[in-house]
């Protein structure tokens, strides 16, 4: 395959960066095949698909070959991630931060890759807010999230500034800032042809913006990450440079992130914020850059939780508490809350903070959606199929084959003998894929239409 050449200016920068042959050897990786690498869900999976360990990823793994993913049952049941190395080095991050049932905050968060890294990280009694200022990009982002199933994420369509106003609130502040994409000019040809230095420039201005935001709701003590998939000083260390200036003192040096040099990471500092590097020549990733800092304690002002604008959620009748109740294998420590037409499910002692931000920001999808009740029993939505803490003997659960398991993706006729009368959990190979009701002789597919699978 002839590639696009790679812009010239970028190339004049790298040489200027890297030095001559180390410039060379990054273009001829970006002119190479990328990596394939997946993480896997813990929940859903008890063991890394076959294949090398990424090293900085308690979760993931290159594969030897690219498959074709829309055809794994695995895959459509969220039992893992399509998601580039680097990226997942953010995981590594957070396993030394130790944020288990913590709040955080992805400010950037499509398509949901490190979204569901924090999902895992902070476990079903934490809480993530996960924003994405583009509306198709955030739908996306919820169908994500609703995959991955742990329940505890809030999907926000909102200005980053709108989330400035939760002052205080997150123990870490997450930026995936929009970049010049640099890092993607292996995998996507469409960001050489979109690369420009003016781009460069506009980027870095409003990453600055972001991160002024997104300090706000950070608490004292808590970290900042910040990244991006691109190479140059500019949006990089030269951003880092500039926060660590705007916010001077507040800013103190957060726990070393340990790092093996074998990896081939480049490690760096800027003041008190520690960096990392990837270069595709260098590491077996694309290009991604990802700085962290600590806010200094003594900037810790309290929780500001902004006034509220509407009123979305009801808590759920006690009948309805009952037969929702019997779904989920720790309903003591749920609560349920009525959003619309549907029942959704929430871990207890986050629901008056889910409560708030939905009263202040435009959430399109939080917690676990149950479903709806009719004639006092629980027609569930889809998103139950996926929660990782849906009650084993709630529904008949029934392993399909892949031929089988295939068809259900599509919405096609399956055959019917394998289920038992009413309601079904469909399975494959230990994956939940969703639910099917069959009434004598008939099956009724429950499979979001939106979501089923279209090539043949």
């Amino acid at each position: 395959m002839v590639r696009q050449p790679l812009p010239e200016a970028f190339c004049e920068a790298m040489r200027s960066t890297l030095g001559e042959v180390e410039a060379e050897r990054l273009f001829a990786a970006l002119d190479d095949c990328p990596p394939t690498s997946v993480r896997r869900n813990p929940h859903k999976l008890a063991e890394n698909a076959e294949g090398r360990s990424v090293a900085w990823s308690r979760y993931g793994t290159y594969l030897d070959a690219r498959p074709q993913f829309t055809l794994d049952p695995h895959f459509a049941g969220g039992a893992y991630y399509v998601q580039e190395a680097g990226s997942q080095f953010v995981d590594h991050i957070l396993s030394a931060l130790h944020i288990d049932g913590g709040r955080v905050l992805d400010m950037c968060a499509a398509p949901g890759g490190k979204t569901t890294i924090y999902s895992t990280a902070v476990g079903r009694k934490g809480l993530v807010v996960a924003n994405e200022y583009v509306r198709n990009r955030a739908v996306v982002l919820a169908d994500n999230v609703r995959k991955w199933g742990i329940g505890n994420v809030v999907v926000t369509n909102n200005d980053p500034s709108h989330l400035a106003t939760f002052k205080g609130w997150f123990d870490v502040v997450a930026v995936d800032a929009p970049c010049s994409g640099e890092g993607m000019f292996r995998k996507d040809e469409g960001a050489r042809s979109e690369w420009s230095a003016e781009s460069v420039k506009m980027c870095a201005v409003r990453q600055m913006s972001i991160l002024d935001e997104a300090w706000q709701a950070l608490r004292g003590g808590g970290v900042l990450i910040y990244s991006t998939c691109t190479f140059n000083r500019t949006e990089n260390e030269g951003i880092v440079a500039q926060m660590a200036e705007h916010f001077g003192d507040a800013i103190v040096e957060a726990e070393t992130i340990p790092t093996d040099e074998r990896w081939g990471i480049e490690c760096g500092r800027v003041g008190a914020v520690q960096t990392f590097r990837f270069y595709p020549h260098r590491t077996e990733s694309e290009g991604f850059f990802v700085a962290v800092a600590r806010k200094a304690s003594d900037c810790d002002c309290g929780r500001v939780t902004p006034k509220p604008r509407k009123r979305v959620m009801a808590d759920a009748a006690k009948a309805d508490v009952a037969e929702l109740s019997r779904w989920v294998d720790e309903p003591s420590e749920m609560r349920f809350a009525m959003v619309g037409d549907t029942l959704y499910g929430y871990a207890a002692e986050r629901y008056d903070e889910v409560r708030a931000l939905a009263e202040s920001l435009t959430v399109i999808y939080s917690g676990v959606a149950m479903g709806q009740i009719f004639k006092h029993r629980l027609k569930p939505d889809w998103a139950l199929s996926q929660y990782v803490g849906l009650r084993s003997d709630a529904v008949a659960r029934v392993e399909v084959s892949r031929e089988d398991a295939l068809d259900y993706l599509r919405r096609h006729d399956i055959a019917v003998a394998q289920f038992a009368e009413g309601l079904n959990l469909v399975s494959y190979e230990g994956t939940p894929l969703g639910f099917l009701k069959r009434i004598g002789a008939r099956a009724n597919n429950m499979y979001p239409l939106a979501l089923r699978i279209t090539n043949l």
